[in-house]
């Protein structure tokens, strides 16, 4: 085999490569697809045009890259919170976002509920162990507005730990904003009835019934307790150094593209220069030969 065979052979597994990263993304979109075609509605005739929605993930994929690079050039620290109801589409957006970032940059924090211990601790204390140093992203799926949202409706705290609550919040983030992060607060905002079309269809896919817990059920029935805890959420907590972004969360995909343009423009950021990356020359021993491993240790070649 030549040189230019070799060339051709590398440029081929290299597309191939670059096809298969694809696939992971196409996957997870015939994956909210079939959910989808699982009921008899479909979805929304309002659905952005498939070639545009890959063409601009992936370029916004590209700058989130760029972003993640400056991140770790300048050191900054950024928190990103994610609230929204059931099934709004937080979980989604994340995972397109951190879908090419590294993750010892950018991680995501989902806390359990809190245990015995921590249910007697400063109530923002087990949030802080998961803020970022310089040259780290931290996404919550879910936040300290937990206390605001389904601790309140479902009646997890007393109304004295709800205004606590209140009254802390705003300073809480006010400090963390003067300690140098950058923190940045989205709301995913979806319809009664969109919601509803989505519990079913996790109803319907036996893959997806998981997601139900009895404690999503149970928020599907108190829809307008939700709403109203929102809005005193939203009155309470949206100040200057950090105010609440609404994403309007009913078309999945103009949800998650909208955020990650938006994510993006709330970091001024640049390229950062890279020093040429040359693969050094693999060494040679004469005297090296590889030991023949037993077949019985190999997984089975069932596709």
């Amino acid at each position: 085999m030549n040189d230019r065979d070799n060339l051709s052979e590398q440029t081929r597994r290299l597309y191939a490569e670059m096809i298969d990263s694809l696939d992971e993304e196409l996957e997870m979109e015939l994956d909210d697809d079939r959910l989808d075609e699982m009921l008899e509605d479909g979805v929304s005739s309002g659905d952005v045009d498939r070639r545009v929605y890959f063409r601009e993930l992936l370029r916004l994929q590209g700058e989130l890259v760029k972003l993640q690079d400056w991140v770790v050039h300048k050191k900054l620290k950024i928190v990103v919170l994610f609230e929204g109801r059931d099934a709004a589409g937080k979980g989604g957006a994340i995972k397109r976002i951190t879908q090419r970032l590294n993750p010892r940059v950018c991680r995501v924090a989902a806390l359990p509920a809190p245990n015995d211990r921590e249910r007697t601790q400063w109530y923002f204390q087990r949030y802080v162990s998961h803020l970022p140093a310089g040259g780290e992203m931290v996404l919550f799926d879910r936040s300290w507005y937990n206390r605001a949202g389904v601790e309140r409706v479902m009646g997890f705290c007393t109304p004295d730990e709800y205004e606590e609550f209140f009254r802390s919040v705003t300073e809480f983030e006010k400090m963390l904003v003067r300690s140098g992060i950058i923190l940045i607060k989205y709301w995913f905002s979806i319809s009664d009835e969109e919601q509803n079309r989505r519990f079913l269809a996790r109803v319907h896919d036996p893959l997806k019934q998981w997601k139900l817990s009895p404690m999503d059920l149970e928020s599907r029935r108190r829809w307008e307790a939700y709403t109203k805890a929102k809005e005193v959420m939203m009155e309470r907590s949206h100040i200057p150094e950090a105010r609440w972004w609404i994403v309007e969360g009913v078309d999945k995909k103009r949800a998650r593209l909208n955020c990650m343009h938006h994510l993006l423009a709330q970091v001024p950021y640049g390229d950062v220069e890279h020093p040429e990356i040359i693969l050094p020359e693999r060494e040679h021993h004469p005297d090296y030969s590889r030991q023949p491993l037993p077949a019985e240790m190999f997984v089975p070649s069932v596709y």
